[in-house]
């Protein structure tokens, strides 16, 4: 009697699976090449472009703090949470009330997905963000806020910024 392999057989990979794999790999790539993170002073410019000194009675420099102290200033900065949900982008906005990251149940208080939020143009965050700050607790709704930058002299954030 022949004794037979038992090895599995090597089948080739379906037609297109090579290039899907990839495509997969290079947006992966891409999308990470979006991050940005800003310098000091390149993000106090950007977010007083964006109206935020003096927003709520928030100086800019709180804004730069906020922004240090949660992200480092990198856009693409993602924490995830032991209940599941993930802090996202600069100013590192929850999913589980304020973006949407493909959890329908999840309140989604911004109307935008939490991946917008990790782009390095800050449109969408700053919207999210001035939200935020719009309640009752301002910027110490964020833990980070609260325990760096709140009642400190903060001017240092901003100086030497040509504003």
């Amino acid at each position: 009697m022949e004794a037979r392999n038992w090895a599995p057989r090597r089948r080739p990979h379906p037609p297109g699976s090579m290039m899907l794999t990839f495509v997969s790999l290079l947006s992966c790539l891409l999308g990470a090449s979006e991050a940005k993170v800003y310098s000091r002073c390149e993000l106090a410019r950007v977010l007083q472009e964006f109206g935020l000194e003096g927003y709520r009675g928030y100086s800019l420099a709180d804004w730069v703090c906020l922004a240090y102290f949660t992200s480092g200033f990198n856009t693409a900065a993602v924490d995830h949470e032991a209940d599941g949900s993930a802090n996202n982008g600069i100013f590192q906005i929850n999913s589980r009330k304020w973006c949407n990251n493909f959890d329908l149940k999840a309140p989604n208080l911004c109307h935008m997905y939490c991946t917008d939020l990790l782009k390095p143009n800050l449109r969408d965050t700053v919207i999210c963000a001035m939200k935020i700050a719009q309640g009752p607790h301002g910027l110490a709704t964020w833990e980070a806020w609260r325990h760096h930058c709140q009642g400190k002299n903060l001017n240092d954030w901003v100086d030497g910024c040509d504003l």
